[in-house]
């Protein structure tokens, strides 16, 4: 088998599950606002923790780009523990992140990748209440929301709205990592030798923890995670630790703890990242020891007959050029940068903690939004936010802080 054939194999595969997660991320994100979310979640209390873990669920956010979110939410008075579980929860899993799980491992990791975020979820954002005992709610800074949180008028606005949140900001914002994930996993299926795991397929547990010594500080995408996932299964490693991959790649990463500590403190973020690691490892050895072998056999071996005989019907072909069509509009939003006309009025802001596209539309509407802003364009690559107008210096630094990152005049 070829590159390319493995490449196509596994585009055709999860492209039609992934552009209806798109599609549904689109009208959670137009119908459902996001003070909505904030109001239900100040509690410091297990149910606020719960309903935060559920909302963060079914959400298709990656790890950085949840971050600001969550920021916002918790700027807006939601607690700690509620904030922590969400940022748990989300970026592990989400609706297109299950449907591709499904169609590339089969249902019994698709049921558990969920099941398992909304427990860690749930155990991790109650251990980080611990730490917010006591502490008063006046601690929380008030949030102006940015224009992402502006409802729009009419039914059809509202449509227009999840099109373009689910087939184009969302898309820019795993596009990248996504289309590295499905290089690599193609890379591993062709190169890698079918014994080359073998050795670890016997030793479950020192397999998760070298999956873990990866996947966490690397940052890889929910959707991205799983074909690297599936390459690795197929050259012989348990299924317990493909999940370890599947779940603690996603769900964090240096950038986001850093900006946790910074956010909410040194104790939360090391219990965040805690959380993820010990609720990885108990479900891969829950799976490797406990769970029945043919639930992630069925998966394993259908992936195997269908990279073997690659056969791809019409509209699974249509949707993969529809993915790939987007994935390459993605690539080209993400690294062009337009030519910025610089006048006496023009100020250059350094800006920290960016990691994805969500982070740089996140930055370039909060400096928007402040008075006197003319135009204001945000290089991601150089982390640069470039201003034109006569609005206060100050008010873009703060109004920057308040979207979760940090800046200053350059």
């Amino acid at each position: 088998m070829t590159f390319l054939d493995s490449l196509l194999y596994m585009l055709n595969e999860m492209s039609p599950y992934i552009l209806l997660g798109f599609l549904i991320a689109g009208v959670l994100h137009a119908f459902v606002s996001r003070e909505t979310f904030a109001r239900h979640l100040s509690g410091n209390n297990l149910p606020s923790v719960i309903k935060a873990a559920l909302i963060g669920v079914p959400l298709p956010l990656c790890s950085c780009g949840v971050l600001p979110t969550a920021i916002a939410m918790r700027r807006n008075g939601a607690s700690r523990a509620a904030s922590s579980a969400f940022l748990i929860s989300t970026p592990q899993t989400g609706v297109d992140s299950i449907a591709a799980t499904w169609s590339l491992l089969g249902p019994a990791f698709a049921v558990l990748r969920p099941v398992a975020a909304l427990v860690t979820a749930v155990a991790g954002g109650a251990a980080v209440g611990t730490t917010e005992r006591g502490e008063s709610s006046a601690e929380t800074c008030s949030y102006a929301p940015d224009a992402t949180d502006s409802r729009h008028s009419t039914f059809a606005d509202k449509i227009i709205a999840s099109l373009r949140y689910g087939f184009v900001d969302l898309v820019s914002s795993i596009g990248l990592w996504l289309t590295v994930g499905l290089i690599i996993a193609a890379l591993i299926t062709v190169y890698v030798p079918s014994d080359f795991f073998a050795i670890l397929g016997n030793r479950p547990i020192l397999s998760m923890i070298l999956a873990l010594l990866v996947a966490v500080p690397m940052y890889v995408c929910a959707t991205g995670s799983i074909p690297i996932a599936l390459s690795l299964m197929l050259k012989g490693l348990s299924p317990g630790t493909a999940f370890v991959l599947l779940m603690a790649g996603p769900a964090a990463n240096f950038a986001s703890f850093t900006l946790i500590s910074r956010e909410m403190g040194r104790r939360a973020a090391t219990v965040y990242l805690g959380s993820i690691i010990a609720g990885a490892m108990a479900m891969g050895l829950a799976i490797d020891y406990f769970m029945p072998a043919h639930w992630f056999a069925i998966g394993q071996s259908e992936a195997m007959h269908g990279a073997c005989h690659h056969e791809f019907n019409t509209f699974s072909t249509f949707c993969s050029a529809i993915l790939a069509s987007l994935l390459i509009y993605s690539l080209i939003r993400r690294f062009y940068n337009p030519q910025i006309t610089y006048t006496d009025m023009t100020k250059e802001y350094i800006i920290t903690g960016m990691n994805c596209p969500h982070c740089q539309n996140a930055v370039k509407k909060a400096i928007a939004g402040v008075d006197g802003v003319n135009t204001v364009e945000v290089d991601l690559q150089a982390g640069i936010a470039t201003v034109d107008g006569r609005a206060d210096h100050s008010a873009v630094i703060d109004a920057v802080h308040a979207a979760g990152f940090e800046a200053r005049e350059k």
